[in-house]
């Protein structure tokens, strides 16, 4: 059993809310909606307080698949997108506090777990510029929607806010809510391959 909480279609206001609305085609190909209300598939994670994630959709392939298929994120949740497609999702980063200072390598691997990773984390030792660093074959979209977050780097840091838009292209990195207030994300992963080169110099174990 994985170690985090699932919800099923939040109430209007908790937190994960997210009125989500999907369409289709009927047996004529007319447009239709097929889907609308509360994104059903809610993370929480009890080793990082105040974290939460929705699921909003995913796809399997390139070009992507368009047709009516039955909703993708009722599968168990996994961090990294299906391989060669993308996933959609909202992040909610609680302000960091005391309760960081006690994780350690073991808190860290259980709380990837919690999300479907047993291979993203690059804190292996416990000696990582921050608990959460990380790296995923992927190419994200990053909005930031509410609040601020501090995008950690190797070699830089840097504050982010409501508007703020980061593209992350495989690298190391952690996001760090020190604003003392949760800050909501919206995420875009798209599965990718890295560069053999850059791949190359990879040296994740902190």
């Amino acid at each position: 059993m994985s170690n985090h909480t699932e919800h099923s279609a939040p109430a209007p206001g908790a937190q994960g809310h997210i009125r989500r609305i999907v369409t289709g085609h009927d047996a004529q190909g007319r447009s239709i909606v097929t889907h609308d209300g509360a994104a059903p598939s809610v993370h929480t994670n009890p080793k990082r307080v105040g974290y939460c994630m929705t699921q909003l959709w995913m796809t399997d392939q390139t070009p992507a698949f368009v047709g009516n298929e039955a909703d993708p994120t009722s599968r168990p949740v996994t961090l990294e997108p299906p391989r060669h497609g993308s996933v959609v999702r909202i992040v909610e980063f609680g302000p960091e506090g005391e309760w960081l200072d006690k994780i350690d390598t073991q808190s860290t691997q259980e709380a990837w777990a919690a999300i479907g990773t047993d291979t993203a984390s690059t804190n292996k030792h416990g000696t990582a510029k921050h608990p959460f660093m990380h790296r995923t074959q992927t190419v994200d979209y990053c909005l930031v929607l509410d609040g601020e977050i501090t995008l950690v780097l190797d070699q830089q840091e840097v504050l982010m806010r409501a508007g703020d838009f980061a593209v992350e292209r495989g690298t190391n990195h952690a996001w760090a809510n020190r604003s003392g207030k949760p800050c909501r994300m919206l995420f875009v992963l798209i599965d990718g391959q890295f560069d053999p080169a850059i791949a190359a110099t990879f040296t994740d174990a902190h």
